[in-house]
């Protein structure tokens, strides 16, 4: 588990050995800490939009030990997993455009308001709440739905961000985006006393029949 303030000081040595300045996204438990809903994290989710910049990053922290290790063990099969790096008990996964289920949409950068920098060289931008609820559902853990009742719990959601983005998401071709989101939210809703409108999940579900009614044509 890594602190705020020992992911502060590890960020700035990393920024310290990068060769020119890059911009990361913030997902995960990394964005919870820097919003204050969460205190401690087991690894660092950022997401990249240049396979270069990534490379650049991967660099940078294999200087300071972290070894690259199978993410597969942690995300199974499915797609658009990250590069993971591990040392003593940090771990790093490293996401390019994708994670897992989901684009990381123009809009979602656009969300990414809340700025952090480390040193010259390496610039945070960090998820908005809605989208790492969005994020949450694509990895199907305990862990993800107690963080997303955390999320919604502590953070202003207006829900209908999540069914738009969700709508996005189908445009960029992830078909199940809106099954999947209404499934999460429900889960929380039902299994876990979150208070997900039902609006919000009549939203999502109506999408879903459309795109079932398309199909039947």
């Amino acid at each position: 588990m890594i602190t705020v303030e020992e992911q502060q000081v590890l960020l700035i040595s990393i920024a310290k050995r990068l060769s020119k300045p890059l911009i990361a996204y913030a997902i995960g438990g990394t964005a919870m800490m820097f919003l204050g809903i969460k205190d401690t994290t087991k690894d660092i989710d950022l997401v990249f939009d240049h396979r270069a910049e990534r490379e650049m990053f991967k660099k940078a922290i294999s200087e300071l030990g972290y070894e690259k290790i199978d993410s597969r063990a942690a995300y199974g099969e499915k797609k658009n997993i990250p590069e993971m790096f591990y040392r003593d008990d940090e771990r790093f996964d490293l996401f390019l455009n994708e994670v897992i289920s989901f684009v990381f949409s123009d809009e979602m950068k656009k969300r990414a308001t809340k700025t952090m920098q480390f040193s010259d060289n390496l610039i945070i931008k960090v998820a908005d709440v809605h989208d790492l609820i969005l994020m949450k559902c694509s990895t199907d853990r305990v862990k993800d739905q107690d963080d997303a009742r955390a999320i919604i719990e502590r953070s202003p959601i207006d829900f209908k961000i999540c069914v738009q983005e969700a709508k996005e998401q189908i445009q960029l071709g992830k078909e199940k985006a809106a099954f999947e989101l209404g499934c999460f939210l429900e889960d929380l809703k039902n299994e876990l006393n979150v208070p997900v409108p039902q609006s919000a999940l009549d939203g999502l579900f109506s999408i879903v029949k459309s795109q079932a009614a398309k199909k039947m044509k």
